[in-house]
């Protein structure tokens, strides 16, 4: 098989096979205890990782399939005027309000607030120079039944009754900010796939407060997708949450990954993801 990977281009092959780490459901509480980006050495955490072997198809041969409501995330070419995304003010500036066009073109939504972003890469002294996260080589969702709602109580508490009334959703967008992805690329799972059984309520300590994601165990039902060789001016956009109970897709599982197709010499992943709250 290795053979065949290095004959064949990335974004031709149709599947690969890569080891994704689920959570154990024993009954542990899992929790993250959030640290100084930038310095991994400070992470604490608990939950036992249950690797798991599994198919990975490539979505660039189905990209115009994909729908947010129906397999939770979308593919899309989506070029940024951002020229340097280690610049804080000028990502605020400049990407937020590009991300909120985006998200209300891809979601339908009538209005979407930006409210937080990370940077992340698999190259140490690079995490280590600009204070950014490493990639989260775990299958997880970002929210839950609980922390979605109470991140609309935290960042609008004047307005949180009327806007949690009706629809709301949590989407973010990922996208390399530099040269295409090598190594650690994003998988990203068909919503249809998943069920409320493989959640597991992992929490999320800060100094200040507490949060909640969904660790995800294993199960051999999941469709998993990536899109190899990501470059700048494309993205994924994906719901990590959504109110409504009416069959469409509320939860998208991901994680980062080792490509069995990186080269030798790949260039450590540099990304950004970016999250909104989507209001209908």
């Amino acid at each position: 098989m290795d053979q065949v990977l290095e004959r064949r281009s990335p974004e031709t092959t149709e599947t690969i096979e890569a080891t994704l780490n689920y959570v154990a459901d024993n009954g542990e509480k899992i929790f993250t205890q959030a640290f100084e980006p930038g310095r991994p050495d400070l992470r604490t955490a608990s939950g036992t990782l249950d690797p798991h072997r599994v198919v990975i198809r490539n979505g660039r041969l189905h990209a115009g399939e994909f729908a947010l409501d129906r397999e939770g995330f979308r593919f899309v070419r989506h070029e940024t005027k951002v020229s340097d995304f280690y610049d804080e003010n000028e990502v605020r500036r400049v990407y937020y309000p590009e991300m909120e066009a985006l998200v209300k073109a891809e979601s339908g939504a009538t209005r979407v607030v930006v409210f937080d972003h990370t940077l992340r890469t698999a190259d140490d002294a690079l995490r280590a120079e600009r204070k950014i996260r490493e990639a989260v080589l775990r299958v997880h969702n970002d929210y839950t039944e609980w922390s979605a709602p109470q991140r609309v109580r935290d960042l609008l508490p004047e307005e949180a009754d009327a806007l949690l009334s009706r629809r709301f959703a949590v989407v973010q967008v990922w996208r390399p900010i530099r040269h295409p992805v090598e190594s650690l690329p994003l998988a990203i799972c068909d919503a249809r796939s998943v069920s409320p059984d493989n959640f597991i309520i992992s929490e999320r300590r800060y100094p200040n407060r507490v949060g909640q994601t969904y660790a995800i165990s294993y199960n051999p039902a999941h469709t998993w997708y990536w899109f190899p060789r990501m470059r700048r001016e494309e993205a994924i956009v994906f719901k990590v949450y959504d109110s409504l109970k009416d069959g469409r897709a509320r939860w998208t599982a991901h994680t980062a990954f080792d490509d069995p197709t990186s080269p030798e010499n790949a260039r450590s992943r540099e990304s950004i993801e970016i999250r909104t709250l989507a209001f209908f």
